[in-house]
């Protein structure tokens, strides 16, 4: 099972390869904002754990596992973003809130999240009456 850092960066060449059809260090480390020679390091694991093959100065390509574990990654910062706008958290906040909560969800809790934003999508009565709550909600707060 890859660690959070593995999983940013093989969220980051996944989407830089779907994006583009390739993915350079030089934009991997840019995405990420770190030095390209952590970036280097972390191929070469990735490389070793088999999600990816690396050829020096020729560049790299995912394996079928690391395709599988990119989508996936990336199907999950996705979902949450969903989850995070159908509740009502303010879109400057999505991005980070993604980051900061992505990779302390278990797969389980993930699909959890995946059925209630199913939930909500299936009728929108549903997700106004979420909104009528927190607006009640908010409204006691004040």
């Amino acid at each position: 099972m890859p660690t959070p850092s593995m999983e940013d960066y093989l969220e980051r060449i996944y989407k830089l390869i779907d994006e583009k059809g390739y993915a350079r260090v030089s934009d991997i480390a840019e995405g990420l904002e770190v030095h390209p020679s952590s970036v280097t390091k972390m191929i070469q694991k990735l490389d070793k754990d088999e999600y990816l093959i690396y050829e020096k100065y020729r560049g790299l390509v995912l394996t079928p596992k690391g395709k599988k574990m990119g989508k996936r990654l990336m199907e999950r910062h996705h979902l949450l973003e969903q989850f995070l706008t159908t509740i009502g958290v303010q879109e400057e906040n999505i991005y980070q809130d993604v980051e900061g909560i992505e990779h302390h969800l278990s797969w389980d809790s993930i699909t959890c999240i995946e059925s209630l934003v199913e939930y909500f999508r299936q009728d929108e009565n549903r997700l106004r009456d979420l909104k009528s709550i927190q607006e009640v909600i908010s409204n006691t707060e004040s």
